[in-house]
Order: structure tokens, then C-alpha cells, then sequence
């Protein structure tokens, strides 16, 4: 999706905490109005305010995912995880897929009000919604801009359907509009962990709630009487594909009371492919020519490895008594592709 449908919302005066900013417009975005914090949590980052022409979004039919809209209420995301494959979206703004994807990022300020004009078109036929599917929607910045809570409640009074996918905790937050809106449709809530070892947490995701407490949030979702299913994502080559890694985050997961567990290969589309190999190249420059040898054909790792990495999480799915389910659209998360994308790209 391009960004000729965004447009500057009226100044309003600044929220509370916020200082002065004057950093230059993406020249995609000429009339945004950008914003910084002083408070710790947003140091370096710049918040461009946007008011959107249209929130629920088609997912193009060439997509390899299993559902067809989503709501995206952000662009750019504070997790800073170095392998996000959204992280090319944000050249269609004149900016970069690296440092200025995790730090510059845009806000939908207006979604909620679109989200409940847009389901009340007649047009409009109650089809599931995927939240969480490009950037998370509960990073950082939605501790203050408060996105969601209309969001979910526009979904709840027009009883439709609908999945959120995170790894932030702050979903815990809407706990009570989330209830609400179960009791009239179907509400899939989904974690993305893919590995629990803290340190390669903090080298990887370091934007991130910790592994631990995502799986907290998912006990405290299924206390709550969610089903919550776990996408074990991405699983690292070198990092943490080993079975010692494997048996301990699937054991954690299984210990949180996930109903499931879906294991999913790194995957490096460009723009998280560059950003990605610098930072491995930095960091464990021993595993550059394994990644190499990997990711030759393109952004995805070989069918073969695919497969055997997904049988070694089901055996210790078994093992920990989490056999995946299939039911519920929590689950039905986006599976590895059948075959790999025939683009030639380079690691390094």
C-alpha cells in the first residue's frame, strides 16, 4: 500500500509530555505534524501524525496469508527487531528500512473513528479482521496515542470478527473491551515468541516486552478464557534452531497455557534482509556463510530445512503435551510458503 490516502490531522495542541519538534517531513508525508517525547521510552524517536482516508486495508490476493484485511493503525515500529519483514514498507515514505523504521514511525490518529465509519458501510460484510500483521500494534507508542480501545470497540459493537497477533503486553490493557467484544463474535488473540534465551533477546528484539513476559501476558489472556495460540517466530539458523533452544521455549510456551504452537523459519524479504545480515555480521560474523548457503535463493530458507525444523517443535510439542490444534482463527497464522520466492538476492 502506497500513502497517498494519509493526510495531516489538525494541530490540537501538543500532548502532555511532549516537546517541541521540528525534524524534516518525509516528503511522502508534507503535512504530517511530528512529534517528539521527552520521556526515556521515546528517546531518538520522531512520531509523524497522520490522518488516514481509509484503516481497513485489502491484503493483496498474492499473499500467502489466511485471511484478506487487516487494520494497520501504525507504520513503523519501536520493537526494533532486527529481521522484520515489514521493514521495507517504509522506503514508500522516502525513509529508510533500518534505523528509521525503528525509530520515525506513523500514527493513524484518526483510526479509530475510520475503523467504525468504514463498518458501518453497507458495503461493508462483516469479514474477519487481522490486526498485528504488519507491525504490532501494541509497540510502545500505543501507551500513549490509545489506538486500540476504539478500535476494539468499534469491532465489538458491530460484532465483527476479529485476530490480533503481538508480542507487546499492553494488550493486557484491553482486557475488559476484548471480553466485551467475545461475548458477541470470534476473537483470536495470538503471541509471537520465538525463542526464550534473554540475551539473544536483547541482541534481536531489544524493543521487545521479554519472552518471560509475553508468556505471562499469554497466561494471564488464558486466565481471562482466551484461547491463545503461540507463533514461534522467527526461529534463528545458528541462534536458535538447535533442540536445546527448541525443547526450552516449547516448554515455556506449553507452560503458559498456549493452546498451540506454530513454529515458523526466519524468513528475510529485502529491506529486513540488509538490516538483518549487518547486524549478524557484526554480531556473529561465524554464521555468515551458513546464512549465505541458506537464504541463496531468495528470502526463504530451503523446504527441507523448513520441514525438519517444524517436525523437531511438533515432537516437542508432544513432549510438553501441546499438540498443535487447528481450530479457531488464533491459529490460523500465516504457514511457510510452498515454495520458496525466485528473487535473487544477496547476504552480505
Amino acid at each position: 500500500m502506497r500513502w497517498d490516502n494519509l493526510s495531516a490531522p489538525p494541530d490540537e495542541g501538543i500532548p502532555d509530555g511532549a516537546a517541541p519538534a521540528t525534524p524534516p517531513l518525509p516528503l511522502a508525508l508534507p503535512g504530517a505534524i511530528a512529534r517528539t517525547f521527552d520521556t526515556p521510552g521515546f528517546a531518538g524517536m520522531t512520531f509523524y501524525e497522520v490522518r488516514a482516508k481509509s484503516i481497513i486495508n485489502r491484503v493483496p490476493g498474492t499473499s500467502r496469508v489466511p485471511f484478506e484485511w487487516t487494520i494497520n493503525p501504525y507504520r513503523g515500529c519501536s520493537h526494533a527487531c532486527k529481521y522484520c519483514f515489514a521493514r521495507n514498507t517504509h522506503t514508500y515514505l522516502d525513509l529508510d528500512a533500518g534505523a528509521d523504521f525503528d525509530r520515525k514511525v506513523i500514527v493513524k490518529v484518526n483510526a479509530g473513528e475510520l475503523v467504525r465509519r468504514e463498518l458501518a458501510a453497507p458495503r461493508w460484510r462483516g469479514a474477519h479482521i487481522a490486526m498485528g500483521t504488519n507491525v504490532d500494534c501494541y509497540q510502545r507508542a500505543e501507551g500513549r496515542y490509545r489506538l486500540m480501545p476504539p478500535i476494539i470497540e468499534a469491532l465489538r459493537d458491530f460484532a465483527n470478527p476479529f485476530s490480533i497477533l503481538t508480542k507487546g503486553t499492553l494488550i493486557l490493557r484491553d482486557l475488559p473491551p476484548l471480553r466485551q467484544a467475545a461475548e458477541v463474535t470470534r476473537v483470536g488473540i495470538s503471541y509471537s515468541v520465538g525463542f526464550v534465551d534473554e540475551e539473544l533477546w536483547r541482541a534481536v528484539e531489544p524493543g521487545t516486552p521479554s519472552p518471560r513476559r509475553r508468556l505471562d501476558a499469554v497466561r494471564q489472556l488464558t486466565d481471562a478464557g482466551f484461547e491463545v495460540g503461540v507463533l514461534m517466530a522467527p526461529i534463528l539458523p545458528g541462534l536458535s534452531d538447535d533442540d536445546e533452544s527448541i525443547d526450552a521455549t516449547v516448554a515455556a510456551i506449553a507452560a503458559s497455557g498456549a493452546t498451540s504452537v506454530t513454529p515458523l523459519a526466519l524468513h528475510l524479504r529485502p529491506g529486513a534482509r540488509e538490516w538483518y545480515a549487518q547486524w549478524l555480521a557484526r554480531e556473529f560474523p561465524q554464521l555468515v556463510p551458513r546464512y549465505r548457503q541458506l537464504y541463496r535463493a531468495g528470502a526463504y530458507a530451503p523446504q527441507a530445512y523448513q520441514r525438519e525444523l517444524t517436525a523437531r517443535v511438533r515432537m516437542a510439542a508432544r513432549r510438553h503435551g501441546l499438540d498443535r490444534g487447528e481450530r479457531g482463527d488464533n491459529r490460523r497464522l500465516p504457514e511457510p510458503p510452498s515454495a520458496a520466492p525466485a528473487e535473487q538476492l544477496t547476504l552480505l
